[in-house]
């Protein structure tokens, strides 16, 4: 198995082990086993688990808002539709709230790599929304939205959230336009 294929295993079993389980829960045996890479090798791709860590979450975060890009770009770049594709995440199974929350969370003060790739995904998101609206302070109010949403959706188990979320943001839509 080459370099590629191995860190591509090695990253599909991390995402799938720390974002059902935890990041601290999850020792990288269990990612050697479900990945099916050899100890030697899973150490030649990821020297230290926080290596691990930070590219799990770097794949995500390119992942997660890839689908919400080419969700909302489909629905004509409606603000609104973000949180349409929220709804759909929220009633995923397994469905667990935000992987960089979740993993600030689980941290407290993350190495330095982890914790840039956490800020990064926040900041690429707030970005996001603000190419979308023209109003800073507005996209920063709806990504309050979308932020909140998700930790109530995590914790209520509640795809409604989303909804919840986006009368808000209807609101707000309408009172700066």
């Amino acid at each position: 198995m080459n370099s590629t294929e191995a860190t591509d295993r090695l990253l599909e079993a991390a995402e799938d082990l720390f974002y059902a389980h935890g990041v601290q829960a999850i020792g990288m045996d269990a990612v050697r086993e479900r990945s099916g890479v050899s100890l030697k090798r899973l150490y030649q791709c990821f020297p230290a688990k926080n290596d691990l860590v930070e590219a799990y979450l770097r794949r995500r975060d390119e992942r997660w808002r890839k689908s919400l890009r080419e969700f909302v770009h489909a629905r004509g770049d409606d603000p609104l539709a973000v949180f349409g594709w929220l709804a759909n995440w929220f009633a995923e199974p397994g469905f667990r709230g935000c992987a960089f929350i979740n993993s600030f969370g689980e941290f407290g003060e993350p190495a330095p790599g982890i914790a840039a790739a956490i800020r990064l995904h926040k900041d690429e998101v707030r970005a996001y929304l603000r190419g979308l609206i023209s109003g800073q302070r507005l996209a920063d109010q709806l990504f309050a939205l979308v932020e909140g949403a998700t930790v109530l959706a995590a914790i209520t188990g509640d795809p409604g959230e989303a909804n919840t979320a986006r009368e808000a943001a209807k609101v707000l839509l309408t009172a700066q336009g």
